[in-house]
């Protein structure tokens, strides 16, 4: 397959005019069919996103625990423009972590979006900025446990995400920093807590601001050490209700491009209409894109990536060049995929999205195949 007439996006974060080549399920330099081209119609080539922070979409979540859910999810993804998935689980029971985990080591990844990581959001938070996860299942950092549901997910887990302020936290982090990337998340920690956190091993921050102490001139808190932590990333939700425009803005200054992720924190209701859904177990109302507990707290997000990077691009003056960096290169890079994924190389996976140039959808291939 040859697509022409496209803008395609380098790893220089530039586009440039020229055409993509994949034989085989990878991107190739050269041809062998010659007449199977596609006409990209002067539209954007880009790499496939890359969304390693989402708990569901089209009724079904991570936590369901089942092939069928996994499946749809897989689907729904690859149709809006993800092609490779990370998903969170929630602050849930420890058998239905395993059980999660024991699905996901055997699924197949036959259809949409390929399952290359778990995103572990929980049960190692703080229950005081728990936000929509179930505080009955909260618990202090366990390594055993953790090396138990990797061993069942077939070390599928490449984010555990912790509070470094609770009981066994730092001892945690020295412990498996070497084989997943530890995140702060759920957490009350100050600057100080935070910074010794990086300053052990941890290099990743859950969706920041939310969950979290706000950032002040006198208490940086937990962003003020990972903006003060060079090889920290951390994710973002741009989906127009999590965080102001202007931070938006502000935190790409602070971190530079290199360090943002752009994750969507989708939930089950992503992609269906409004109504009353459950995250985690809870019962979440959505309107719009605003998904709410009963109390008002945000639960999650009902925006897909996709649409993350519009409302970015559209609305918070984010340049496409840096949106697309941030949910391709940059999530890929982090949890070690980036040798087959993220960007559009010779060698890499056929895992490409054309875009008009109003960023409507126009195609989706994973591994070659059209979506």
């Amino acid at each position: 397959m040859i697509i022409k007439n496209v803008l395609v996006y380098g790893e220089d974060e530039t586009f440039h005019q020229g055409e993509v080549i994949v034989e085989n399920g990878k991107i190739v330099t050269e041809a062998v069919d010659k007449n199977d081209v596609v006409d990209g119609q002067g539209g954007y080539v880009i790499p496939g996103l890359v969304d390693i922070h989402f708990h569901g979409c089209v009724g079904a979540d991570m936590c369901d625990g089942s092939a069928e859910a996994i499946d749809k999810i897989a689907r729904y993804e690859a149709s809006i423009g993800v092609t490779s998935m990370a998903p969170a689980t929630m602050t849930v029971s420890e058998e239905e972590l395993h059980g999660i985990m024991k699905t996901a080591a055997e699924h197949p990844n036959q259809v949409g979006a390929k399952l290359v990581g778990i995103n572990m959001e929980g049960p190692f938070i703080s229950e005081a900025k728990k936000g929509a996860q179930a505080a009955e299942h909260i618990r202090k950092c366990d390594v055993e446990l953790f090396h138990a549901l990797q061993k069942d997910a077939a070390g599928l887990i490449k984010l555990v995400d912790i509070a470094p302020e609770i009981e066994g936290a730092m001892e945690f982090i020295d412990a498996v920093k070497d084989e997943v990337a530890v995140s702060i998340a759920h957490t009350e920690a100050d600057y100080d807590t935070a910074k010794k956190a990086f300053d052990r091993g941890a290099r990743h921050v859950t969706h920041l601001y939310n969950a979290m102490p706000a950032f002040s001139h006198r208490a940086p808190g937990v962003i003020g050490a990972a903006c003060d932590t060079e090889r920290c990333r951390v994710e973002l939700i741009c989906d127009g209700v999590h965080i102001h425009p202007s931070v938006v803005r502000t935190t790409f200054q602070m971190f530079g491009s290199d360090r943002m992720i752009m994750i969507s924190d989708s939930m089950r209701a992503t992609g269906l209409t409004d109504g009353e859904y459950t995250l985690g177990g809870q019962p979440v109302f959505v309107k719009g894109n605003l998904a709410t507990l009963k109390d008002g707290t945000i639960a999650g997000s009902a925006t897909n990536l996709m649409d993350c990077i519009r409302v970015a691009v559209k609305d918070m003056g984010i340049p496409l060049e840096t949106a697309v960096k941030c949910a391709t290169m940059n999530p890929a890079k982090e949890i070690g995929i980036y040798d087959t994924c993220g960007s559009i190389l010779p060698g890499k996976d056929g895992d490409l999205v054309i875009l008009n140039q109003d960023l409507s959808l126009q195609a989706v291939y994973v591994g070659g195949v059209k979506q």
